[in-house]
């Protein structure tokens, strides 16, 4: 049987983005190894998975984000339920929403076909497509 381990984000800042996960999710800072000048930063979701957050190394010539894409950027948070995103499930999707509010972040609702699953879309400070969903 599988199970998440971690997701694992490039960033030009992720002091920036390190502070975004533990903000908006409740991650906590862990221990990670010295990579010597490889600058990481390890975060655990408490009872889930850990997010490992790499400095980008440019010679890698990977894509930063979905805004540096070679096509056209992806910025409308509408375009993410048919796209790249992670899924969180929080237990009070209300105040888990109004919080994102509170804190200026653009995002796109919308419910399930049944009504039993609220959802919301939205990126972090670097471009990564999130859902959070309601309990049913």
């Amino acid at each position: 049987m599988a199970s998440l381990g971690h997701i694992a984000r490039e960033s030009s800042n992720i002091i920036r983005l390190a502070q975004f996960y533990k903000e908006i999710f409740g991650f906590e800072e862990i221990e990670s190894p010295d990579f010597g000048d490889l600058k990481v930063i390890w975060l655990k979701l408490p009872g889930a998975f850990a997010m490992h957050i790499i400095q980008r190394n440019h010679s890698t010539n990977l894509p930063e984000s979905p805004y540096s894409a070679t096509t056209s950027a992806v910025k409308d948070p509408s375009h993410l339920p048919m796209g790249h995103h992670i899924c969180f499930s929080v237990s009070n999707f209300d105040s888990f929403l109004h919080s994102l509010k509170d804190k200026g972040i653009e995002t796109f609702q919308k419910t399930l076909p049944d009504g039993k699953v609220k959802q919301v879309f939205f990126f972090d400070p670097d471009g990564n497509g999130l859902e959070v969903a309601s309990r049913p």
